[in-house]
């Protein structure tokens, strides 16, 4: 069981492996297994440039600014949005903001092809509006459709839960989150981490 975010030595940062506890990763024979996946051309290319950006702009660049420079450096041109159609205004500021950086972008909404929620055995009394026709979400699809365009990079935009899940595990290209949703938060889930000792706690802690 490995137990980091329990960790109060973090050897890792400092390279003191001698204080690292005894389940530290840094301490299992995989570690150099681990390591030739970064030999491959393309894993290589992302890490070294993922690097670059964070000493390059740490605590400069925003969110975005870190994606669009992110992939200048990789040559990523042909960019993708899966984007929640909740966060459809945001959604076109973003294709503006990239397109104005000379990104070509496909974009595709979470409900693309209007696919009931009855395909997935959602019945009337579990949707979010009963009596109301309500397309299912479509990762898949979004994965499917940006797969077909051939894109470099893909972007999620506030997909839900689970639905981001689905949309990762069928991308063929590269996948990077500008932000996730959180509707109670105004899109910022770490407010209740920030709060769970506090206004969230009766909600986060169950009562003993």
């Amino acid at each position: 069981m490995y137990n980091c975010a329990q960790c109060a030595a973090f050897a890792c940062r400092s390279g003191d492996l001698s204080k690292a506890p005894k389940n530290c990763p840094c301490l299992e024979e995989d570690r150099e297994e681990i390591l030739e996946k970064y030999f491959s051309d393309e894993n290589q290319k992302l890490a070294y440039f993922s690097a670059l950006v964070e000493s390059e702009g740490y605590c400069r660049w925003t969110r975005i600014e870190e994606i669009m420079e992110f992939s200048r450096k990789c040559g990523f041109k042909n960019l993708g949005l899966a984007f929640c159609i909740g966060l459809r205004q945001e959604a076109k500021m973003v294709v503006e903001i990239l397109t104005a950086n000379g990104f070509t972008v496909n974009s595709v909404v979470c409900k693309n092809c209007s696919i009931p929620k009855e395909n997935i055995k959602i019945k009337e009394s579990e949707k979010v509006r009963p009596g109301t026709y309500e397309p299912m979400c479509n990762p898949v699809g979004q994965a499917f459709f940006l797969n077909k365009a051939r894109t470099d990079l893909n972007i999620i935009l506030g997909l839900c839960v689970g639905h981001d899940s689905l949309f990762i595990k069928y991308s063929k290209a590269p996948v990077t989150v500008l932000a996730v949703k959180d509707r109670i938060l105004g899109h910022n889930p770490l407010a209740a981490v920030y709060l769970a000792n506090g206004y969230y706690k009766d909600r986060l802690f169950p009562q003993k």
